[in-house]
């Protein structure tokens, strides 16, 4: 009897490679074996496949059946084969036609009542079987994921035998509707309900603007949370192909993903969270928060208190925009282009330089705070600001003052197609080609540049961020020089580094 061949989809990063299922019978003591790499939860499949058949009304063969993933070194992973080893079983047994299986992919996890459960990741399979023209049958439960595609053609069943009854009437088969369009506008909450804090709302719209980094440093209740948690809403709406691929990172880590897909993602890890968890990694590699952060915002919120291993890993990833997780037989890469929002106070106690709060801490312990983040890290913040707390409490019936979200965000857009007219990209990841090319200003600015380059004993890489900031200054009001002011402003809101 010849071996029946099922199409499926590996969880291996975004890339979602294709596995070939092949199944074969022959004569022999009863039994199945796994081959191709599998880890033991795939290894396990059989036993879950054999129940969910007998509940569907089939049967195991009582022959020696061989299940072989391909390609072979491809580490396979996870219940998302279950579906596609029954199938298989079946057409190599006789019990459907293998004619049924071709052009199309599975994916589900299977109960021993033969009900097809939901499995993580799904998103990045629909999206590489839709480059191929290939209809894939899914669990109903990731039904949504199947909706956000517009050219996808998915199938989603809730059992195996719907699931057989399905592929013998294709003609009948209903495709999960897209549903991208249909999703409410994100909702934000508002920067005008921060009272105050001129001057870092404007340090929040040049980094929306630039796609800069910041820093706040500030005591206890000043607002650096709050602020931070506005960001998101001065960013230019997602695109479509921004918001697929930040979806798909959230797949593949199973994140149910509902209306608010297009929303920006704002991830606020804890300090106590590990490397593995900030960067990514594990014994089967996941995404970690700075991937979940994807065209969103990490916010770091009590920056010293993180290990400094934990945030040396960062250093990497905010120069090249993903994370690259190494195995002895593969590498797998993340994409990680979000914007670092970090939040610290200004000492152990909190109140160093607060005008209404004496400071209980020693210099000592001052300079061990600031100096738990190291000078290499803080190079790669652009932007430094001081929030300070009102100098009259706020009332949260007080009228508020300022632009709004919607202000900030029309002239960040603005801002934004500027530089896309220009290069393509946001003035913070400019490589230096096109720093040289873009950013060179006037006699007067350059001067004051190095001036304070030689004063502050500024590095080359915090030069050219400067001069980055001072583009997006200039961007923002639309001047194509880049002047003395816009320098000016740009060494000012850099501030100064912790001792």
């Amino acid at each position: 009897m010849n071996p029946s061949t099922v199409h499926t989809r590996a969880m291996h990063g975004v890339d979602a490679p294709r596995v070939v299922v092949e199944v074969g019978i022959t004569n022999g003591l009863p039994g199945a074996t796994v081959v191709g790499l599998p880890q033991k939860e795939v290894r396990e499949s059989i036993s879950r496949v054999r129940h969910a058949l007998r509940s569907a009304g089939y049967r195991m063969p009582p022959r020696s059946v061989t299940v072989n993933l391909a390609p072979v070194e491809l580490p396979k992973s996870g219940g998302r084969y279950d579906l596609a080893i029954a199938l298989g079983i079946l057409a190599a047994d006789g019990q459907i036609d293998p004619s049924t299986l071709s052009g199309a992919e599975f994916l589900g996890e299977l109960a021993l009542t033969g009900a097809i459960r939901p499995v993580p990741g799904v998103l990045p399979s629909l999206m590489a079987a839709a480059r191929l023209d290939q209809t894939v049958f899914l669990p109903q439960a990731n039904a949504g994921e199947a909706a956000l595609l517009r050219d996808g053609r998915a199938c989603a069943v809730g059992n195996l035998k719907e699931l057989v009854a399905q592929l013998y009437e294709p003609e009948k088969l209903e495709f999960v509707a897209y549903k991208g369009e249909g999703v409410d506008t994100p909702a934000y909450a508002d920067l005008r309900d921060v009272a105050g804090m001129a001057q870092a709302k404007r340090a929040l719209e040049i980094a929306a603007a630039g796609g800069h980094n910041l820093l706040m440093s500030g005591p206890p209740g000043a607002g650096k949370s709050m602020l931070a948690k506005r960001f998101a809403g001065l960013l230019p709406p997602m695109s479509d192909e921004q918001a697929l691929s930040t979806a798909s990172l959230h797949s593949l880590k199973g994140v149910a993903l509902d209306g608010n897909w297009r929303k920006r993602p704002f991830r606020a890890p804890h300090h106590t969270c590990s490397g593995v968890a900030l960067v990514g990694g594990g014994a089967q590699p996941a995404p970690g928060e700075i991937s979940l952060a994807h065209n969103g915002v990490l916010f770091l919120d009590e920056l010293p208190q993180y290990r400094r291993d934990v945030l040396e890993a960062l250093r990497e990833p905010l120069e090249t925009r993903n994370v690259a997780i190494s195995r002895a037989r593969y590498t797998i890469t993340f994409p990680a282009r979000f914007q670092l929002l970090a939040a610290m106070n200004p000492c152990p106690c909190g109140f160093a330089g607060d005008p209404q709060r004496q400071c209980r801490c020693t210099p000592e312990a001052v300079r061990r705070y600031q100096g738990r983040i190291s000078g290499p890290f803080m190079d790669r913040i652009d932007l430094r600001v001081d929030v300070c707390r009102p100098a009259q409490p706020v009332l949260a019936d007080a009228p508020r003052d300022g632009p709004s979200s919607a202000q900030v965000r029309t002239r960040v857009i603005e801002a934004r197609k500027i530089q896309r007219v220009r290069s393509t990209q946001c003035n913070a990841e400019l490589e230096d080609a096109e720093l040289r090319a873009h950013c060179r200003p006037q006699q007067a600015a350059r001067a004051l540049l190095e001036d304070a380059a030689r004063q502050l004993a500024l590095s080359p890489r915090a030069c050219n961020r400067i001069l980055k900031v001072a583009r997006t200054i200039a961007d923002l009001e639309a001047s194509e020089p880049m002047a003395e002011r816009h320098i000016a402003e740009a060494l000012a809101l850099r501030g100064r580094a912790p001792a």
